[in-house]
């Protein structure tokens, strides 16, 4: 963690030069079995990409507003990241007929399309693969963004006393949002190290700071279980074992 990081964005490149290579970001979805587990190098590797596909490919500009239809994904986690890096406004299920921008789950395609903007669609398989045939009228996500850079340089450095996210009715800049995810992190005992195992949305904010922020900004990591309901107690354990969590938010 470095002190004077103003943005989400700032505190992902803070972990990236601290330790690349340990574990930040390790998902579950427990429906389909995956598995997926990202350093901060993989992590910010996506959200190089996501940020150019955002910037360089749909002519996103700071200020513009994006309507996030995601559950708590690590690929969600890659996006939030990447509309900070570029400085785009995200709203987690926000109104697409709103926005300039929309990005959704395969649930939620029919209420996507009210978006006269870009549509931007994950079918969320395991692995990040593609749709087995694209949906009219989106950009599929897996498709779009592999042949991004691996790098990012924004053509103008995001605003920390801009608006960065709105979730459950509160709106956050993005120097807001470190400033409260260092709070969350205090608050659930999380310092540098600590593996944080949360069974959270991300349509909260107390589920976006225990599925992503706080973690990132204590340098701590997070393990993100979807649909861990369908384990049992002794099965919630054995993976707390196995992943070396140290804190829990459910």
């Amino acid at each position: 963690m470095n002190t004077s990081d103003q943005t989400p964005y700032d505190l992902l490149r803070s972990a990236l030069a601290t330790d690349g290579a340990r574990p930040l970001v390790t998902y579950y979805d427990d429906t389909t079995g995956e598995r997926v587990e990202l350093s901060a190098v993989t992590l910010a590797n996506w959200v190089a990409k996501t940020a150019g596909l955002l910037q360089d490919e749909l002519g996103a500009e700071p200020g513009d507003r994006l309507a996030l239809l995601l559950p708590a994904h690590w690929q969600t986690a890659a996006w939030l990241l990447a509309c900070s890096a570029t400085g785009v406004a995200v709203e987690i299920g926000g109104d697409p007929a709103a926005a300039d921008l929309v990005v959704t789950g395969p649930d939620r395609l029919a209420e996507a399309r009210a978006c006269t903007g870009e549509r931007v669609a994950l079918s969320l398989r395991p692995l990040g693969l593609r749709f087995p045939q694209a949906p009219e009228g989106f950009i599929d996500y897996a498709v779009a963004v592999p042949g991004q850079p691996d790098t990012f340089q924004s053509f103008e450095d995001p605003d920390p006393d801009a608006l960065a996210l709105t979730v459950g009715g509160r709106r956050f800049t993005a120097a807001e949002l470190v400033t409260e995810a260092r709070a969350e992190a205090g608050g659930l005992g999380l310092a540098a190290g600590g593996r944080l195992m949360s069974t959270r949305g991300y349509d909260t904010w107390p589920g976006l700071a225990a599925g992503l922020y706080a973690p990132l900004a204590a340098g701590g990591s997070v393990v993100l279980c979807r649909h861990s309901d369908v384990l049992d107690q002794a099965a919630r354990t054995r993976r707390a074992e196995s992943e070396h969590a140290t804190h829990f938010a459910d």
